[in-house]
């Protein structure tokens, strides 16, 4: 049976109090590396998101397939916010 799941942005680390964009949570997704449909392993890449210093990419934390993609490249998600739902 599959189990439908949904993936969010994690907590950013807590280093990044006090720097540019993570201070206020707010996350750029520069790239979104699934589609629906796309079957995804444990700790595939699915979005890469950006602040004015680093990059960060956001991997999988199941394996499943892609139900839907929440975000898009240009949009900002904060911590906690749903990106994408699979099933698993």
């Amino acid at each position: 049976m599959s189990v439908l799941k949904e993936i969010c942005i994690p907590k950013a680390p807590a280093c990044w109090e006090t720097c540019g964009n993570c201070a206020t949570g707010e996350l750029l997704v520069s790239s979104v590396n699934v589609a629906v449909g796309d079957t995804v392993a444990h700790d595939d890449t699915l979005i890469v998101v950006e602040t004015d210093k680093v990059s960060l990419d956001i991997p999988s934390p199941y394996a499943g397939v892609v139900v839907e993609v929440l975000v898009k490249p240009g949009s900002v998600v904060k911590e906690y916010e749903a990106i994408v739902r699979m099933k698993t």
